[in-house]
């Protein structure tokens, strides 16, 4: 999800804040005490809390295939008043059996819970049915040996382990609240939609693929509240379903994903590349863990800011990574500041300034798309990413009527390390070509259909935006995360943002 890249990536523990007090609604209502009148936020330090937690992880380091295009189904919504993640659904064995799984950038491997796990949720509040997987119901499903080949890899990248008695390629992750999960590797089949050359979505289609089952959960990872049954790493080393399919030929070794940033959420998430004319691309900093990205300058209202060029420059602990997986977005501690001035600065005679723990907020009497700039994240390649007031800003609550805006986009306390996640990449095209090591974007209508290179003949396949219904089916509390640490023997390269802190 072997380098210590970013070992010491934001910080090492979380204070987790109390819980807010949740009614029964949708979306939730929390009561908050907060330095100005609340109607239904949670305060932004403890979202932050939560995706800060998830970065301080271990991260390590880790041709273009054929096929059609792999349409997956998208759940879920960046909102964290809602739901705070993005999910799809796969189907795994022989019958095929269902499983919602967080949609990761952050991490390599694809695991589930297996039937025999100690601890893993068997229900959710959201309005999905959790299943577990079971290896001896699947008549195609083998155990992976220590011998195979992608176990051998994944010893390297530290995505894999060995169990010496069974001679069995493991994994195994540790919390550092104590709460632990741990498994091992199965050979199976994946069913898959596909689509190709302007011909409508066909199923039917299967591949072979190794990914974890999990024998065991505890502490926090228990909880129920809005839980998933695991997680669909799309990292680049050898365990992600993007390179074992693409080894294969059955998909090109490029994904694309588009969220709606709306309530409902949903959206696009295919094994191709989505194409418009409009997408920018920049080069993939090389030998990074991560999808790292050359973030240059930072622009808003067209003035570049006054930030020296090495804060953004990539090393053991510095850099700028896409990852689907952070609800929020994070900037470079020394960047942070100057940002900041600059919008104040800009929207100063229209809106009344307040500071609610630490963060700067906006009273707003019209629209923010009238009054807020224009922001642009700078990359290499002369490709800029376009922020509109929505991609940093969150509506916090209202006052007496007019809505109380907050910066999104949280400061990386003691580091030089940005993160995009949700808050930026929704409402975007965002394509992971790995083929030529580039991330490409541009703005778009993720409830509109797209148009997506099958990499053969027959040209591209249209296809639609949809939404799995995710709606909170029970009273709930706000998700945090839980710290992870390092166990001696395996990694896990991301803290998933899935069950919650009760």
């Amino acid at each position: 999800m072997a380098a210590t890249f970013l070992a010491k990536l934001l910080i090492t523990a979380a204070v987790l804040l109390p819980s807010a007090v949740v009614l029964c609604s949708f979306p939730a209502t929390l009561s908050l005490e907060r330095a100005f009148p609340t109607n239904h936020r949670v305060e932004l330090s403890q979202l932050r809390a939560r995706d800060q937690v998830r970065h301080g992880r271990m991260l390590q380091q880790s041709s273009s295939g054929g096929g059609g295009v792999i349409n997956f189904p998208v759940g879920g919504t960046f909102d964290p008043y809602i739901v705070g993640l993005y999910f799809t659904s796969v189907k795994l064995g022989t019958p095929a059996t269902e499983f919602y799984v967080q949609i990761d950038t952050g991490s390599d491997v694809l695991w589930v819970g297996c039937n025999s796990c100690n601890g893993c949720p068997k229900s959710t509040g959201l309005k999905i049915q959790l299943k577990s997987f079971d290896p001896k119901s699947s008549s195609t499903a083998s155990l992976v040996s220590c011998s195979d080949k992608i176990c051998s890899l994944g010893l390297q990248t530290q995505d894999s382990s060995c169990d010496a008695k069974d001679k069995q390629c493991t994994y195994g992750f540790k919390y550092g609240d104590g709460s632990e999960t741990s498994g091992y590797y199965v050979s199976d089949l994946l069913h898959f939609d596909t689509a190709g050359g302007g011909q409508s979505v066909t199923s039917n289609s299967s591949a072979n693929i190794v990914f974890g089952c999990s024998t065991l959960a505890t502490g926090v990872l228990q909880k129920t509240d809005r839980a998933v049954d695991g997680i669909f790493g799309f990292g680049q080393q050898e365990f992600s379903v993007i390179s074992q399919l693409s080894s294969q030929g059955v998909a090109p070794k490029v994904f694309s994903h588009c969220f709606k940033g709306d309530d409902t959420g949903g959206g696009i998430l295919v094994l191709g590349e989505i194409v418009d004319p409009n997408i920018v691309y920049s080069p993939l900093v090389q030998n990074q863990p991560h999808y790292n990205l050359n973030l240059e300058s930072i622009s808003v209202n067209g003035q570049t800011l006054a930030i020296d060029p090495s804060v953004f420059s990539t090393s053991s602990n510095q850099g700028t990574i896409v990852d689907s997986g952070t609800t929020l977005a994070y900037l470079a501690e020394d960047a942070y500041d100057p940002f900041v001035n600059a919008i104040t600065s800009a929207v100063s005679q229209s809106v009344t300034l307040v500071t609610s723990q630490g963060e700067q907020c906006y009273i707003v009497t019209s629209s923010i798309t009238g009054i807020f700039p224009q922001v642009n994240l700078n990359f290499t390649g002369n490709a800029s990413l376009i922020l509109r007031p929505e991609d940093y800003l969150l509506q916090q609550n209202t006052v007496s009527g007019d809505e109380v805006w907050c910066i999104g986009i949280q400061k990386s306390d003691g580091q030089d390390i940005t993160v995009l996640g949700d808050l930026i990449l929704k409402d975007k095209i965002i394509v992971y070509d790995l083929a030529n090591q580039r991330i490409g974007w541009t703005q778009y209508d993720c409830s509109t259909s797209v148009n997506v290179s099958t990499n053969t003949s027959r040209g591209t396949a249209s296809v639609n935006a949809g939404s799995i219904n995710v709606s909170s089916s029970a009273c709930s509390e706000p998700f945090k995360l839980v710290p992870i640490s390092m166990v001696a023997f395996l990694v896990h390269i991301s803290v998933i943002y899935i069950f919650p802190i009760l």
